[in-house]
């Protein structure tokens, strides 16, 4: 393939100064599981947060129905939609539906998967979420890793989709796209980002020590981080920053 030429780095618009939280857009964040064997809520309460603090006007968190006190403590700013679980703690694929419904009435965009689990109702979830013809879609952590278990996922895309993948989730994806790529090493991974992002008919943003966000056609890399953001968490903050970054400007913030 031959060289990327990387795009420069695009402005934000002005936010409204006379703006009020409902201005800047609601970030409605899918994610916790509560089963064995593990519970996680983490991911979930830190993109929310991510999402607040990178200026959304609102976060409401979805998250199995055993967390949702812990949820609320964490993050007391936010809203939260207690999600039906079984007896073992996993979703109820049905009523989170459901539930995920009424709340997406109030979003503005969507963040699904950090700290999901990779359950077969979440993947029921996951599906569905980006099958409809809703808000922009941010795919994160487990979702991406739920995306590609499924036959032909591609296909069932709708909308505005952003993936934020590390290599290893990159990697699962072209696995189950059927493309040789090699998402880890510097030099090969713009490409493996382009070509993620044309298959897909989405944004992808490929993590690591240069970070590469693709739409397919426009390219670009970010040198600007550095080993304090190896760590756990780092990912998902970003996934709510990326989806403040929609709530607050659309599709302008990843496709201009």
């Amino acid at each position: 393939m031959n060289a990327v030429e990387f795009q420069q780095d695009p402005a934000l618009p002005p936010r409204e100064p006379r703006g009020h939280k409902g201005t800047f857009g609601s970030v409605l964040v899918v994610g916790g599981c509560a089963h064995a064997p593990r519970r996680m809520l983490g991911g979930a309460m830190l993109a929310a947060r991510g999402a607040l603090r990178a200026g959304a006007g609102r976060a409401i968190v979805a998250v199995p129905e055993p967390l949702a006190a812990d949820a609320l403590a964490i993050l007391p700013e936010a809203t939260v939609v207690a999600l039906p679980v079984g007896s073992a703690g996993e979703l109820v694929a049905s009523a989170a539906a459901e539930a995920i419904d009424a709340a997406l009435a109030e979003a503005t965009v969507v963040v699904v998967g950090p700290a999901l689990g990779r359950s077969v109702a979440a993947g029921q979830v996951v599906m569905r979420l980006l099958a409809m013809d809703g808000p922009p879609v941010v795919v994160d952590a487990d979702a991406i890793r739920l995306f590609a278990s499924h036959v032909d996922a591609a296909r069932d895309l709708r909308g505005t989709v952003v993936f934020t993948p590390h290599p290893g989730e990159a990697s699962a994806l072209a696995e189950a796209l059927a493309l040789d790529l090699d998402c880890v090493e510097r030099a090969t991974r713009p490409a493996a980002a382009i070509a993620l992002a044309q298959r897909l008919g989405a944004v992808v943003a490929l993590k690591g020590a240069g970070t590469v966000t693709s739409d397919g056609l426009r390219t670009w890399r970010c040198d600007r981080g550095n080993a304090a953001l190896a760590t756990g968490g780092s990912g998902d903050v970003l996934s709510g920053v990326v989806a403040a970054m929609l709530a607050q400007f659309g599709a302008r913030s990843v496709g201009s």
